[in-house]
Order: structure tokens, then sequence, then C-alpha cells
């Protein structure tokens, strides 16, 4: 497993920059979007949205118990500057068609967090297995409403996997011992380093390059650490941040990890690529 291997987490999350959070409580298949009973205009219209919009992204989402009418429908950008997320809340899903999901005066802008907790057994039992218990922890932490199960995130061997917006913070390995501590510092707006896999507006060098310099100068509050540029240099990435009143450049290079197995549900180990700060 990747815990026992001791596999970092950094520059581990996905790579996005707009969303869709559907409520959708149907079957969850290995494909959400194409194995659902969702009307073939719905799967289309969600299809060509996702297809038109660079580093997008569709979750659907749930909880165990439904105590809200209507079905509700998030839209957001997880970019470093402007990141919002909006709700909407339609009578049927097929009320989708015809919107502009990305559209930026789509519903109601929510002035709270947003929590999903990948529980998607389907794609992987190890992210039912870890990532239930952990929404019902989450859920005990902070207001219930602002907490929902959701479909595949990345990087299932992570699990139990968190995802925070309106900022696109990646958690994985959270245990129930790091939801106090997780949730406290977001809600005060830092981020709980242990678990911290990266932020989805950064590439996967930005997001390794990011998480050294925070380990190394002690800089977590969220918006500590602006992103200034990153480009190819002597065949790896060259990062340029300004976080603590200065300039930082660190150098990212690539290399192959330990054979392991990527996902819970792998019939053979391989090697995954690791981000590094040299």
């Amino acid at each position: 497993m990747s815990s026992e291997l001791g596999e970092s987490l950094a520059a581990t999350a996905s790579r996005v920059d707009r969303w869709i959070l559907l409520e959708y409580r149907g079957l969850w298949s290995p494909n959400p979007l194409q194995g659902s009973m969702l009307e073939d205009a719905v799967k289309q219209h969600l299809a060509d949205q996702l297809a038109r919009t660079p580093r997008s992204r569709l979750l659907f989402i749930r909880r165990p118990r439904r105590e809200h009418p209507g079905i509700v429908c998030y839209t957001g950008s997880t970019t470093e500057q402007g990141a919002r997320v909006s709700r909407l809340v339609l009578e049927r899903h097929d009320d989708l068609v015809g919107l502009d999901l990305f559209g930026a005066d789509l519903g109601e802008p929510i002035d709270h967090p947003l929590l999903t907790i990948c529980t998607h057994g389907k794609r992987d039992r190890c992210c039912a297995r870890y990532g239930r218990p952990l929404y019902d922890a989450v859920s005990n932490e902070v207001d219930s409403d602002w907490v929902w199960q959701c479909t595949h995130v990345g990087g299932d061997r992570f699990a139990g996997n968190l995802v925070c917006f309106p900022e696109g913070l990646y958690f994985g390995r959270v245990g129930l011992g790091d939801v106090w501590p997780l949730v406290n510092e977001y809600l005060a707006g830092r981020i709980y380093l242990d678990c911290y896999r990266g932020r989805c507006a950064y590439s996967f060098p930005v997001q390794a390059a990011e998480r050294v310099l925070r380990g190394r100068s002690g800089l977590t509050r969220i918006g500590d650490v602006e992103l200034i540029g990153s480009e190819r240099h002597d065949g790896g990435w060259r990062v340029t941040f300004a976080a603590g009143g200065e300039r930082h450049e660190l150098d990212v290079e690539t290399e192959e990890g330990e054979p392991m197995y990527l996902t819970c549900n792998a019939d053979t180990p391989k090697r995954p690529r690791h981000f590094v700060v040299k």
C-alpha cells in the first residue's frame, strides 16, 4: 500500500479549475455519468459542458439522509484568485438541459465552505471503506449542510480523500484522528499539512513546490503563498512564488517511485511518477 511504502501525498491533487457537483442518489457506477439513470439529453448536456470547458470536472454528490426539497447542483471555480461556489436547486435533473453550467450568473453564491468526501465504492473499495466513516466524522464537526459524499476525486490509494471548496484543497489519508485538526485549521483559513495533497489550481510540479515551501517556512494560511510562474528548466521545472514578503524559486524534477498498487482494485503494481523539489 502507498502508506506502508511511505509515499508522499504531495503533488497528487487532480488539476481542475471548474466544477459541477450534482446531487444524484441513484447507483454510482464506475463511470458515474454514463452509468447513471439520467435521461440521455441530460447526460449529453453535461458531457458537452465539460468538453467545451478546459480542466473541468463533474462529481455526483449525495447524503445518506435527504432532508431538503429539490435537487442540489453546485457549480464553482477553484482558480487561485476568485475561487467561488454557487448553489442552484432544481425540481428535476432535466432542468439542467440548456443551462450554461459554468456561467457567472448561475445560481446563488454560497457563503460557507463545502466539504466533499469520496465514498465511491464502485470505483474503488478503499473509497467506501475509508470514506464513509470519514464522512460521518466530518459531519459531526461542522454544519451537516456543508458536507457531502461524492464520486471519484482521484488518488484512490490515498483514501480517505477530502476536497475543500471553494479553494479546491485536496487532503488524503485523512484518518478519524485527523478530522478535528484538519477542519479546525481549514475553518481558520489554514492548511493542515499532515494530510495535504495539493491545490487543484496548480499543476503537479507547482503543488510539489508549494508543499515544500510551506513546510520550510511554516506559512500555512491559504493566502500566504501566491504563484508567480512556472517554466521548464534543465529537464524539470522552476516554480516561483511570492510568500512571506519574499520571492521564492524552487526547482522540481520527476522520479519514479517504488512499484505499488495504484488502486485497491489494481491487479499489478506500477511505478507512480513523483515530483521532487531539489
